[in-house]
This record gives structure tokens, C-alpha cells and sequence, in this order.
């Protein structure tokens, strides 16, 4: 009996040691200790992986903002104080005061703690895996460029069936009907936002959640996908380089083309900036753009290349460029060190193999034995080379390919907003203090949105459930750009309202002093005559009109 009675105890002995875990952590002080020293375990433990794996850990990301902290000017608190909020960085105009005022998501981000918010954690998570992915669908055009290189652009058609039959009802002939608004629109039109992923090209689940977003918020969403990248094929022997944005103006006249009288806004990912900057410098005031948006972006190109990434990305970065340089391995090793590019162990290597011609072999593509693929490739660069111009063939060392390829180079020449989304924490890119701040204080195009959490392309919410019923998604980034579309878009449109009465009041005044009727007495105006509207936030910058005529574009940097 004694013996049953013990085998009885020690069968019930773990479930009664289980209960009294279970009544002891109903204790609150108790519990409170609990979470504490699993939360130090966990941080002990994760500390142990970052090491192994070389990973820089950003334990307390606040203490690296200090180095933007001293540089610039916080015009979203004033204070010199480190807080959780993000610091809103620019010249202080009409436009910025107006996103102060109706951006909501700019000002207060609940952005994920540790261990949801490590930097590393949310970097891979918005590069390799996502819930978004497989409810998308796309519809491809490949467009035939100047020099006989194809580029594709992708349509996305919704996320599901039923919804993508709904979203063929607004087809591009309802653009002209007026007052008509596509559901989550902010203009009569539906805009089109152009999004251009990594400079290694594919589309990352980041990116996808953007794209549904955006879906759901009444925007024509087209991915851009450069040359021999994610299943674009590679017809020339010409690879589109960091800061050529060749490509991405002709895929912007095209989609432009598409819709005509829509708004045209485009979005960056990470080292995407390269192309979407360099674009907005190199056009200027011609661009199609309304406004444009880069999503943790690199500023200074040479910098970003020489500066070692940790191994586990740069390893990834490289696997990926060396399987696209494989699949045209036999078509480039004629014109391009190829052996050199696929043997390298950095970025830098990889680029400087490919695209300076210090590294290239020193073969004439006419006496060497190519291809008659490779011969047609190099005839149809040189009869090319006047629209290309310097591109159309390599440049002569490292220094010379960055000077027509920092992102940069053009800034002074950028005429539409742009956005910059930036984490103090992101693995992948420069320091904080390498940060370009002295442009956000003097140009009046350029904003900085910068917080002390995010990572690379991440910015996850504190809490999904709460935060997607009140900010419409569970990325802060994607909230923040989209709503930065429609307020830059309401701007806009009143300041041209108002540019144009002001050009209608001015008119009749001239033709009324052509006609002599300046010299007769005035007659007085009732009070409801002479009211005139009155201005609203965006008017602030056009009230000097009466100094010269403005372009609607740039009014709003006065």
C-alpha cells in the first residue's frame, strides 16, 4: 500500500509542481520578477548568438542619436532631450509646418521594443520572410529601351480575386470623370506609386506589405525591376549601375503614359535610393513626380561600398548578385571580368570588377573571339552611345564611377518633396553621424524623419492589434509614407488654387489698365465683394505673389 501510495505521488508530482507555478506567478510582484529574469535570459542568450554570428548589438539605440542630436535641429520638440519620438529634420517651411500639422503618423510611432524591436531581428524579417507575399498578384510589362535593354514593370491587380476584379471597375478611361474617387483615395484620379526595390533587385516582404497597403488605400501600384533582375531578362551587355536612373525615367514616362491625369509618387527601398535620388537630381522640375519617398536609403554611395557590412549580410548581398551575374556568365566574360566579380568576397570588389575599366580585360571586343551575341551587344552599345552618353561605356577607376553615381550629386537640383525614412539602429547602413543633415537643414525639398528603433526597413508597431485599427497597418514606415502622400497632395492643390485666382485677379487688373479704367475713380465694393478667401496653411508661402508670378511646384519653398 505504501508503495502505491508513493508511485501515486510521483506520478502527480510534476502536475502539482506545475499548479503551484501557476499560483504563484498570479502573484503580481511575483510575475513581475519572472518577466524580468526571462527577459535578461533571453538578452544573455541573444548577446551570445550576435557574437557568433558578428553582429553589432544596439542594446540602448538612444545613445547613438546623440550624434544627430548635437549636429541638428529638432523641429518636431525643440528639445535637446532623447526620446522615443521620432525627430522631424528639415528647413522650416510652409510645407513642413503643414505636415506637422496634418501627418499624425509622423509625430507619435509606437515602434516595437526588444525583443520584437532588435534591429537585427526586424531587418531579417522585412528581407526574408512575410505573410504578404502570397496574396499578391502582378501582371508584367517588359519595355523596350532606347539602347535595346528591357526593363519590366509590374502591375499589381490586388490581393485576391474578388478584389481584383473590384479594382478593374475603376479603369483608367474613369480618370477624366470628374468628382469621381476611387474607395481610400485622396483624388479624383487614382494615384499610381511607383515602388523600386533593392539595388540587388527582387521583391522582399517589406515591399510586398507596401504594395497591399497601398492596394487598400485606393493607390495603382507598378513595382520598377531593372535590368536582369527578378526574372527581367538581360538583352544588351549593359547592367544598370548604382546611380543610373536612365532605366527609371523611361519606366516613369511610361507609367505617366498609362495614366496621364493620375498623381505619380514613388518609394525606395534601402539601397534602391540610388536610382530614385539620382533620378530626381538629374530631372529636376521635368520629373513626373508629385513627390517621392526613400525607406531607409543610403546617401553617401562610395561611403556606404567601402564601409564592411556585417558578415551575415554581406554574404547575403553577394550570393544574390553572384547568382544573377551566373545566369549571363558566358555572354559577359568577353567584356566583363567575370572571374574577378564571382571570386569576390565584398561588394566593393563585386562593383569595381563590374563596372570599372581598370578591372576589366584588356580584349577588343572586335579581334577577340565573342559570341555573335556579345558582338551584336557591343555594336548596339555604340550606336546607343549618344543617348547613354558617358555610361555607355565603363568608367576609368573607382573614383571616376562614383562621381557620376553618388546619389546625391544632383541634390540642388531635386524640385519635388521627398521623405526620408531613417533608423539611428539600421545593421546595414552608415552611422547616424555620417548622416548628410546640413542637406535636410538648406534644401527645402529634402525631409528626415529619423527614429531611435526600426532597423533596416522594418519600423514594427509596439502592438498589431491596436496599431492597425489606428494607423492602418502594422509598419510604421508604410503609414507614415502613404499619409505624407496625401497631405503633400492636399498642399499642393491649394496652393495651385489659390496661384491660379490670385493669376485671374491680376489679369483683370492688367486689362484694366489697358483699357483706361484705372484712371476713372474706384467705386466702392461691398464688404461682401471685396472679401477675398481666406488663405489657408498652404497660402502662407503665396501671399508674396504680388512680387512676380510662381510655379505652383516650387511655390511652397518660400
Amino acid at each position: 500500500m505504501a508503495s502505491f501510495v508513493g508511485d501515486c505521488f510521483l506520478f502527480l508530482l510534476p502536475s502539482l509542481l506545475l499548479l503551484l507555478l501557476s499560483l504563484t506567478l498570479r502573484v503580481p510582484r511575483v510575475h513581475c520578477w519572472t518577466v524580468l529574469a526571462v527577459r535578461a535570459l533571453s538578452w544573455r542568450l541573444w548577446v551570445i548568438i550576435c557574437l557568433i554570428l558578428g553582429l553589432p548589438l544596439h542594446k540602448n539605440t538612444s545613445a547613438r542619436a546623440e550624434e544627430v542630436k548635437s549636429a541638428g535641429t529638432d523641429i518636431l520638440s525643440g528639445s535637446g532631450q532623447i526620446s522615443d519620438e521620432p525627430r522631424f529634420i528639415c528647413k522650416p517651411t510652409a510645407l513642413a509646418k503643414y505636415l506637422l500639422r496634418h501627418c499624425g503618423s509622423l509625430a507619435k510611432p509606437r515602434l516595437a521594443a526588444w525583443p520584437r524591436g532588435d534591429p537585427h531581428l526586424q531587418t531579417l524579417s522585412s528581407l526574408l520572410w512575410g505573410q504578404h507575399g502570397e496574396a499578391l498578384q502582378f501582371t508584367r510589362d517588359n519595355l523596350l529601351l532606347k539602347d535595346g535593354g528591357i526593363i519590366a514593370v509590374d502591375w499589381a491587380v490586388g490581393t485576391k480575386m474578388g478584389e481584383a476584379a473590384t479594382r478593374k471597375k475603376w479603369d483608367v478611361r474613369k480618370e477624366h470623370q470628374s468628382g469621381v474617387r476611387a474607395p481610400g483615395c485622396f483624388t479624383s484620379a487614382p494615384p499610381v506609386l511607383l515602388l523600386i526595390p533593392q539595388y540587388w533587385g527582387g521583391m522582399t516582404p517589406h515591399l510586398k506589405a507596401l504594395c497591399q497597403q497601398a492596394l487598400c488605400r485606393g493607390f495603382y501600384v507598378v513595382v520598377f525591376h531593372s535590368r536582369g533582375t527578378d526574372g527581367c531578362p538581360l538583352t544588351t551587355a549593359r547592367v544598370t549601375e548604382f546611380g543610373d536612373p536612365a532605366d527609371l525615367e523611361q519606366a516613369v514616362a511610361y507609367v505617366h503614359s498609362r495614366h496621364p491625369s493620375s498623381m505619380l509618387f514613388a518609394v525606395s527601398e534601402g539601397s534602391g535610393s540610388g536610382v530614385l535620388l539620382s533620378y530626381l537630381g538629374e530631372c529636376g522640375s521635368s520629373t513626373y513626380l508629385t513627390a517621392a519617398a526613400a525607406i531607409s536609403p543610403v546617401f553617401l554611395g562610395q561611403l556606404w561600398f567601402e564601409t564592411p557590412m556585417p558578415p551575415i549580410y554581406r554574404w547575403g548581398a553577394l550570393f544574390h548578385r553572384k547568382q544573377q551575374l551566373r545566369r549571363y556568365a558566358s555572354s559577359f566574360r568577353g567584356v566583363r571580368d567575370v572571374d574577378r566579380a564571382l571570386s569576390s568576397s565584398s561588394l566593393r570588389d563585386f562593383e569595381e570588377a563590374l563596372f570599372c575599366s581598370s578591372a576589366q580585360p584588356q580584349v577588343s571586343p572586335l579581334n577577340s573571339g565573342l559570341s555573335s551575341r556579345s558582338h551584336s551587344q557591343w555594336g548596339l552599345a555604340s550606336s546607343a552611345a549618344w543617348a547613354l552618353d558617358e555610361r555607355a561605356y565603363p568608367a576609368k577607376d573607382w573614383e571616376s564611377y562614383w562621381e557620376r553615381n553618388e546619389p546625391l550629386r544632383d541634390a540642388d537640383e531635386v524640385a519635388v518633396p521627398v521623405l526620408c525614412v531613417c533608423s539611428s539602429d539600421d545593421p546595414l547602413l552608415l552611422p547616424a553621424s555620417t548622416l548628410p543633415l546640413s542637406l535636410f537643414m538648406s534644401n527645402p525639398y529634402f525631409f528626415l524623419m529619423l527614429t531611435d528603433r526600426g532597423g533596416h526597413c522594418g519600423f514594427a508597431l509596439e502592438d498589431e492589434r491596436t496599431v492597425n485599427e489606428e494607423q492602418g497597418g502594422e509598419i510604421w514606415s508604410h503609414s507614415s509614407v502613404l499619409e505624407y502622400f496625401r497631405v503633400v497632395a492636399e498642399f499642393l492643390r491649394g496652393d495651385e488654387r489659390n496661384r491660379v485666382s490670385w493669376s485671374g485677379l491680376m489679369e483683370e487688373n492688367s486689362q484694366a489698365r489697358l483699357r483706361g479704367w484705372s484712371m476713372a475713380p474706384l467705386r466702392r465694393r461691398k464688404a461682401t465683394e471685396m472679401r477675398r478667401p481666406r488663405p489657408q496653411a498652404a497660402d502662407q508661402c503665396t501671399m508674396d505673389a504680388q512680387e512676380g508670378n510662381f510655379i505652383w511646384k516650387r511655390s511652397y519653398t518660400r
